[in-house]
């Protein structure tokens, strides 16, 4: 019976393609929409993820995300420090800073002060394109993300040695490394804490962040426990603080809403166009099936084929549209340097997207098994 139900779904080959292609062109729309949105939302978070070293965040009580800074005065890095099971506990900066070249041309960077001392908060030395991270500690040094580099000097080799200007003090590239996009997509500056300070206008309070790492065998969240019931502060850890952040951009942002009305549209257009497409053709079969049940074919097993018609269509477009989704992004990375893409094709938008084509083939089958289950076989003789 399966063999029958495969020859009457292939029969008429035009319905049968433009059906594969509904399914395909809803879970094209699904899967990449909804690999972009998890792109963008990792991207709000990158800088968080691209510090290593340090399990801890410790900010101001009042900060929503990660660009909400609200400077620490520099004593509480020592009130952090003298916390019971704080192993160790460094400054960290982030802000943005603007830069002006030979050229007179001006640009906004992102800047980052990591500690001058242990270099936490630097890019891995595997994640190094040109330089070395000891050599953040050469005056005036700093390190610059590889597509902030592109962005500047697009069509350039990398070269070490560029120069500009931060709040009049000089700066040079002394390396070139890999980081992961951004939100804001501002070039990527690194350098010592020290120096960041000077890049940037003169406050009373500079200090973004403290990062922590717990002593071992004590838990994590009892060390953030600690550090939040001694000194008053916010104490998160990494997992902790990129869940915050993420939140914030749901809630206070329309990226969630835009992308979520796109990802439905692409639902119920394959549903709608699949299922009249699946409903016609289940039509122009009603005599085969009134055969089958006038051979004494049970209404189960009719309502098995058309399950099984449904399926091998879903699954041939489901193949076929996050194939293309994933190409597109792929395509995407490859051509575009100098602003890498927010694409991102998590593993749960690939079950997210196929659980979307099963209610697709369901919503689809229903229709069509409805009408097959109250036809007569005697419609075979009219």
């Amino acid at each position: 019976m399966s063999w029958i139900a495969l020859k009457m779904l292939t029969g008429d080959t035009f319905k049968f393609l433009f059906m594969v292609f509904a399914i395909a062109f809803a879970s094209l729309l699904m899967a990449q929409q909804a690999s972009i949105f998890w792109g963008l939302m990792r991207n709000t978070t990158s800088q968080i993820r691209d510090v290593e070293g340090a399990d801890i965040w410790v900010m101001d009580p009042n900060v929503r995300f990660v660009d909400d800074i609200k400077p620490l005065s520099e004593n509480d890095t020592y009130r952090v420090r003298g916390v019971p099971g704080v192993k160790w506990a460094v400054r960290f900066y982030k802000g943005q800073a603007r830069a002006r070249f030979a050229d007179g041309n001006f640009q906004q960077f992102l800047l980052l002060g990591v500690d001058d001392a242990t270099l936490v908060g630097a890019p891995r030395t595997e994640k190094m394109i040109m330089g070395g991270l000891g050599d953040l500690r050469i005056p005036d040094a700093c390190i610059m993300d590889e597509a902030g580099y592109r962005y500047l000097w697009p069509g350039e080799p990398f070269e070490i040695g560029r120069t500009f200007e931060m709040n009049d003090h000089r700066a040079v590239i002394v390396g070139i490394c890999e980081a992961s996009p951004t939100f804001q997509t501002f070039p990527i500056v690194y350098t010592t804490y020290t120096q960041a300070t000077r890049y940037v206008p003169s406050e009373r309070k500079v200090l973004s962040f403290v990062l922590v790492q717990g002593e071992d065998g004590v838990p994590t969240e009892e060390v953030c426990r600690r550090i939040e019931a001694q000194t008053g502060l916010a104490a998160l850890t990494s997992e902790q603080f990129v869940n915050k952040t993420i939140v914030y951009y749901l809630q206070r942002t329309g990226i969630a809403i835009n992308f979520g009305i796109t990802v439905s549209l692409g639902f119920f257009v394959g549903a709608a166009v699949a299922g009249l497409v699946f409903f016609l053709f289940t039509l122009e079969n009603l005599k085969q099936f009134g055969t089958l049940k006038a051979m004494g074919v049970s209404n189960l097993r009719i309502v098995g084929m058309i399950l099984l018609q449904g399926f091998v269509a879903g699954l041939l477009g489901y193949g076929i549209g996050v194939g293309s989704a994933a190409a597109f992004g792929v395509t995407l990375g490859a051509v575009v340097k100098t602003v890498p893409p927010a694409f991102n094709m998590h593993p749960y938008i690939l079950i997210g997207t196929g659980v979307a084509v099963i209610l697709i083939v369901v919503i689809s089958s229903l229709f069509s098994i409805r009408r097959v289950m109250v036809v007569e076989p005697a419609i075979v003789f009219r």
